[in-house]
């Protein structure tokens, strides 16, 4: 539930406001329905910022483009304000909140709480025992009450009442000073939702805490495997050595989540969940003068308490390069780190275009002078602005045969061009350009528009300048630029070297004696029953009708689907070739060695530069079957970027030397991709559905890949349009000028080639249980299930669709409840009957644990039991039906996902979509149906285990309990 965000805000001030110049942005001050507010003029989001009464701040930006509402609820309080006697707990207490209050979570609260009160006594001396032996005492009366406890309360009441209402998302994330709580809810459920909040925040119950404690462990483990987390930690740690930022870790040092303290976290909230320390953000179908009186009416009962703000000593400078190493077993990378202001410095504004002229993904210093020249694998800018502090950091990856340090002068080097004002002053132009465009993009949808709201709230930023940020972006002089990066990049950085090698070892989290907890998972509140009656305005699905919502035409025997684009000028064009990397392994290499490619009269970084000036991009990806290419933009700009494209495609050049950089890079990542414990998961995943030959080490062999020449490539280039293709179109032309003006720009061809047959894959029938396993260092164990199913059938997707939805496909499924809530043996789970892509593919059932290895067999048994002995738990059932019906009723298709929906309905031989089966019958679905799908398709069938875990902590016997065992090497994995 915990993800860091460190966004550039300025880059969020959304709308098209800025495509005109010069607009007035002040503050201003308007009444309506008895409530004053303040606004920005000429803010495209109309955002509308009141402050009740006891100091709650309430942010409503309204749009009714979906009948949805994204809200959040932030608190300004985050590992930065945790006390260092108990880090990490901003991050418990974020999980807490999930666990309700004295009415909702509660069968009979007047029971559970004297046990709540001996659990809490029972931590406080937990928390003072140093004798191991008299801890364990301890854990077990904490774990015996903790059951007593459970059986008076009801787990995940909170995500299934948010689920009965529509609600989708619904999540929270924890970061250095904010708290967040967010929900997508259905507009006509809003007042559901905020009923729900207010009581919420009224009297939170911390309940179930023992096993949700292990939710935590079993975060802390995943952080502990990921190199990048702990290289990242490294940074903060020497860029901050006095403030918070570097000293404490978001989710808490291991010696203090071994000692909780449920009073410590009780103050917390007492101290910094107060409504003038909050934010309630809504964007989406609502109307602000009804809302705001409801959520004046919801949470007033919340009373301001004075906040003492966060001091913190200043940071020395940093007057010489501090030099660290992490090692691991993830592949190497560089990361350099500066110390900037805080967020309301000016200097932060030129931060953010210093970032993007190094390194904006296609014309920065960065781009163009190190990953366009293959001197590196890939390279990025990170800015993150934050209350106290900043940072701007630099990160690249080696590419073959080379060191970080080799790495790192060349980074240098682009940072010493950017001193001396070695860059041309029309990128500065064309960066403001394409911000413009960004923000077009961001403002289509109601979730970016809060997004960018909450995250300027509980960042303390003012709005207006957020609205005007492009505007003054724009008037930043090169020389500006310049002052700034001589200001800032000295020897006064912090450089973390992410280096092969045995993690460092670490104290891992052992598993403790839990005995299960009651779940009451067939049982309800009052209070939830309470919610669910009351009135909402019913909402009917709007499904679509692909006759009538895409319009066609033809170019020659090319298909034209068009859907317009009637909201602003942005259009993306895709060009769809029936030939994908199962054809042919060169049609993804060519596609990679196009981006290194010039024509006789344009360098490959004359053509990036081009379309970044337009403020427009292409990309090509290849699938296993097909190949698409993407032109997006500004309308104004449509002809120019597609002749960029089409000339590029036409008379591309060889270029041998970027095809030996390219092929050393690829080398490069494909060893890294073998030491990513999550491609190592997927190619055992895939193994163990198609056998030793599959979809994921389909791949050329090294030696195969350095065969490969410039000829055949460009051949491969240069036939592509040949291909029987369909193009897709959403913008604002229309139909008749888009077909009128492709025809000149787009030739296609009056007989499409023929491409080599496929590579086929057949799904491997499972006939017995087998475990495939891949040895990698870790502290978790990752377990995957898979087994083959049927065929697709389309009158088994409502009895799909509600399966998922109660078996295993959310929060509050019964495989979250078992596996987490009651037994806690894993921070992540699942289980799901996948629905095939194509017609001629199969079903599959697949089931994930990730845990600590020394849970490995609990979990492992735990979801057994699961997939063998069906729970028949009737609210669940209720539950499952009414998701799958509210999901439909408020989901809208549109722009050019509609297109991508048609394809897909294709795909699977459908010509109407699917959702109005799945919504007409999904009511009707009974026990009877779920009992006999199950035991159709799931109990007592074999399955293939993939497991990803260290030999050092699971043996070949614990294996081999499982099934006929196999240890595959990575190269039987990636098959290079």
């Amino acid at each position: 539930m915990k993800r860091i965000k460190c966004l550039f805000i300025l880059l969020c001030a959304l709308g098209t406001s800025v495509l005109s110049n010069a607009q007035e942005h002040v503050w201003k001050t308007e009444t309506s329905n008895g409530y004053t507010y303040k606004y920005v003029t000429n803010d495209p989001m109309q955002a509308r910022f009141y402050t009740l009464k006891n100091g709650l701040s309430v942010i409503l930006s309204p749009t009714n483009k979906e009948p949805r509402v994204q809200a959040f609820i932030a608190i300004k309080a985050g590992s930065k304000t945790d006390p260092s006697t108990n880090t990490g707990l901003a991050h418990y207490l974020e999980h807490l909140m999930f666990k309700g209050t004295d009415k909702y979570g509660a069968l009979d609260y007047a029971k559970e709480k004297p046990e709540l009160d001996k659990i809490d006594a029972l931590y406080e001396t937990f928390n003072k025992t140093k004798d191991e032996v008299k801890r364990k005492a301890i854990y077990h009366q904490i774990d015996s009450i903790s059951g007593v406890a459970s059986k008076y309360s009801i787990a995940n009441e909170y995500d299934k009442m948010m689920t009965s209402i529509g609600a989708q998302g619904t999540n929270a994330f924890t970061s250095f000073e904010k708290t967040v709580y967010t929900d997508d809810v259905p507009g006509n459920s809003l007042d559901k939702y905020m009923a729900v909040q207010a009581e919420r925040f009224r009297n939170p119950v911390f309940r179930i805490f023992h096993t949700e404690l292990e939710a935590v462990y079993e975060e802390k483990n995943r952080s502990l495997d990921n190199d990048g987390a702990r290289a990242f930690e490294t940074m903060l740690a020497n860029l901050f050595k006095n403030h918070n930022y570097g000293q404490q870790s978001t989710i808490g040092t291991i010696e203090d989540l071994k000692n909780p303290s449920l009073v410590e976290i009780r103050k917390y909230y007492d101290k910094y969940y107060v409504p003038n320390n909050m934010g309630l953000v809504l964007s989406g179908d609502f109307n602000p003068d009804e809302v705001i009186k409801k959520i004046d009416q919801d949470f007033s009962f919340l009373k301001n308490k004075e906040i003492v703000p966060y001091t913190f000593q200043p940071e020395q400078e940093i007057t010489t390069p501090i030099v660290k190493e992490v090692t691991g077993p993830d592949a190497e990378k560089i990361m350099i780190g500066y110390r900037l202001p805080n967020n309301k410095s000016k200097d932060i504004l030129i931060a953010g275009l210093v970032g993007q002229i190094l390194s904006n993904g296609k014309a920065g210093l960065l781009d163009l002078n190190l990953v366009k020249k293959q001197k590196l694998l890939w390279a990025s800018v990170s800015v993150m602005p934050l209350i106290d502090y900043g940072m701007f950091v630099v990160s690249a990856a080696p590419t073959s045969g080379q060191t970080l340090d080799e790495v790192k002068t060349l980074l240098f080097q682009e940072i010493d061009r950017l001193k001396a004002g070695n860059f041309d002053q029309e990128l500065l132009t064309s960066i403001v350009n394409n911000m413009k465009k960004s923000e077009i993009m961001e403002s289509e949808h109601y979730s970016s528009r809060a997004d960018a709201l909450m995250e300027a709230f509980s960042d303390e930023l003012d709005w207006r300048d957020q609205v005007a940020g492009v505007e003054d972006i724009s008037k930043i002089t090169k020389q500006q630029v310049v002052d700034f990066a001589n200001k800032y990049f000295a020897n006064n950085y912090v450089a973390v070297l992410k280096k092969k090698g045995e993690s460092p070892a670490s104290a891992q989290i052992e598993k403790p004696a839990i005995t299960p907890v009651e779940t009451n998972a067939d049982q309800q509140s009052s209070f939830v029953k309470m919610i669910d009656e009351l009135p909402s305005t019913k909402v009917s699905p709007v499904f679509l009708d692909y006759d009538k919502d895409i319009q066609r035409s033809k170019i020659g025997k090319a298909e034209i689907l068009y859907v317009p684009n009637k909201d602003n000028q942005l259009y993306r064009l895709r060009y769809r070739y029936k030939i994908g990397k199962n054809n042919d392994l060169k049609q993804d290499l060519a596609a990679k060695y196009l981006s290194f490619l010039g024509t006789d009269k344009k360098s490959s970084e004359d053509i990036s530069k081009q379309f970044y000036e337009i403020a427009s991009s292409f990309s090509i990806y290849t699938a296993e079957d097909f190949t698409l290419v993407t032109i997006e933009g500004l309308q104004e700009n449509f002809d120019k970027a597609v002749k960029l494209y089409e000339d590029l495609i036409l008379n591309a050049k060889p270029d041998e030397e970027a095809l030996t950089a390219l092929k050393a890079r690829l080398s490069k990542s494909r060893a890294d991709m073998k030491n990513n414990k999550g491609a190592i998961l997927q190619g055992l995943t895939s193994y163990a559905m198609y056998g030793k030959d599959n979809k994921f080490n389909y791949n050329f062999s090294d030696e195969a890949l350095n065969k490969v020449t410039s000829k055949e490539l460009l051949e491969s280039i240069k036939k592509l349009n040949s291909y029987d293709q369909t193009i897709m179109y959403y913008g604002p032309e229309s139909l008749k000028k888009l077909t009128s003006t492709l025809k000149k720009l787009h030739p296609v061809p009056k007989k499409f080639a023929t491409p080599i047959a496929p590579k086929v894959f057949f799904q491997k029938q499972t006939d017995k249980n087998e475990v495939l396993f891949a040895d990698y260092e870790m502290v978790q164990a990752e377990t995957q299930w898979t087994r083959t199913g049927g065929n697709y059938d389309p009158k088994m997707q409502p009895v799909v669709t509600v399966f998922n939805n109660y078996f295993g496909g959310g929060m509050g499924t019964v495989v979250i409840q078992t596996i987490r809530e009651s037994k806690a043996l894993a921070y992540s789970t699942y289980a799901m009957f996948v629905t095939p892509r194509k017609v001629e593919d199969k079903y599959f059932v697949t089931a994930y644990v990730g845990s600590q290895s020394d849970k490995f067999k609990d979990a492992t048994n735990a979801m057994n039991e699961l997939l063998n002995d069906f729970p028949q738990l009737p609210e669940n059932l209720a539950l499952a039906k009414t998701q799958t019906k509210k999901d439909i009723e408020n989901e809208r298709i549109t722009q050019d996902n509609i297109l991508f929906d048609y394809l897909g309905a294709r795909d699977l031989g459908l010509k109407t979509d699917i959702r109005k089966e799945i919504y007409e019958q999904a009511g009707a679905v009974s026990f009877t149906n779920l009992n006999d799908f199950f035991k159709k398709n799931i109990a007592g069938k074999p399955y293939i285990y993939s497991v990803v875990a260290s030999e050092k902590n699971l043996t070949e016997a614990d294996l081999k309990k499982l099934g006929d065992y196999e240890k595959l090497s990575l190269t039987e994995i990636f098959g290079y």
